[in-house]
C-alpha cells in the first residue's frame, strides 16, 4: 500500500495546468491543505481521493478534489458536484449560487469557508462536465466511498443541509418524498438534524415564485438552525 508521501506525489503528478498551491500538493516541501482542518488523517484522505485510479481523468485536467472538512465542523452542506467555475477556482460554491446560499444560511462567506464551522461535501468532489441539459450528475459510487471516512472524523456535526435531489435521495433514503418540492416542503419532518433545500441557483427563481412558502417558512428555520448549530446548541424545532 502506498505511504502518505507516495499518495501526495501521485495526487500532484499533473501535467502543467495545476495552479500553484492546489490543495493536497506540496510547495516548498509543505502540504497545502487550505480546505481541510489540519488533522493529518484528513490530508491522507484527500491524497487518497486525488490518487485514486478512478479520478485519473480529473488529475489529467489539473483538478483537485473540491470539498471542505475539519474535525470541529458543526454544519455539513451536501450539494451535487462542483460547477466548472468552482472547480477551476478551487473554491466550493464560488459563483452566484454560493452568494445566494450564504444569504439563505445567514452567514458571511468567511464563516462558510471555515472548516472549523462548515464541512462542504458534495456528492462528487469533481466537476463532472456538461451534459445535454446541464452539468452531468455526480458519480453514483463516489459519495458512498468517500463520505463515510470523512464523517467518521467529524463527530461535532450538528446539522446536515441537503441541497438538491441527489443529496436528498442518498441521505434521506426511504424518507425522501416523491419529488424535491415535496421533500423540501416536509422539512420539519427531518429537524433538528437535517434540512433539505432546493438548489440556490439563480435559475430556480421560477420555482421560488411558485413556492413562496420556501422563503416564509423554510429560510427562517434554516437560519435559526444554522446559528444554533454553530453555537453548539441545536434547537429542537418541530
Amino acid at each position: 500500500m502506498p505511504d502518505r508521501e507516495d499518495l501526495h506525489r501521485q495526487a500532484c503528478r499533473v501535467p502543467g495546468r495545476r495552479r500553484p498551491g492546489a490543495p493536497g500538493c506540496r510547495q516548498g516541501g509543505a502540504a497545502v491543505t487550505a480546505s481541510v482542518g489540519g488533522d493529518p488523517r484528513f490530508e491522507d484522505i484527500r491524497a487518497a481521493i486525488a490518487a485514486d485510479p478512478g479520478n485519473a481523468w480529473a488529475r489529467d485536467r489539473g483538478y483537485s478534489p473540491l470539498y471542505t472538512a475539519g474535525p470541529r465542523a458543526r454544519v455539513m452542506v451536501v450539494g451535487q458536484a462542483p460547477g466548472r467555475v468552482a472547480q477551476e477556482s478551487g473554491l466550493p460554491w464560488n459563483d452566484a449560487s454560493g452568494a445566494k446560499l450564504f444569504e439563505w444560511l445567514g452567514v458571511a462567506e468567511g464563516q462558510f469557508r471555515d472548516p472549523d464551522l462548515f464541512a462542504l461535501l458534495p456528492m462528487d468532489f469533481y466537476y463532472p462536465g456538461k451534459g445535454a441539459t446541464g452539468d452531468l450528475p455526480p458519480r453514483k459510487d463516489f459519495a458512498p466511498r468517500w463520505h463515510p471516512p470523512l464523517l467518521d472524523l467529524m463527530p461535532k456535526i450538528e446539522l446536515t443541509i441537503l441541497i438538491g435531489g441527489y443529496a436528498q435521495k442518498y441521505y434521506l433514503a426511504s424518507r425522501v418524498k416523491k419529488n424535491l418540492t415535496e421533500t423540501v416542503h416536509a422539512f420539519r419532518e427531518y429537524l433538528p438534524t437535517t434540512i433539505p433545500l432546493v438548489h440556490p441557483s439563480p435559475l430556480n427563481f421560477r420555482w421560488q415564485a411558485r413556492n413562496p412558502w420556501f422563503a416564509t417558512d423554510v429560510l427562517p428555520v434554516l437560519r435559526a438552525q444554522v446559528a444554533s448549530a454553530l453555537a453548539g446548541n441545536p434547537k429542537k424545532l418541530q
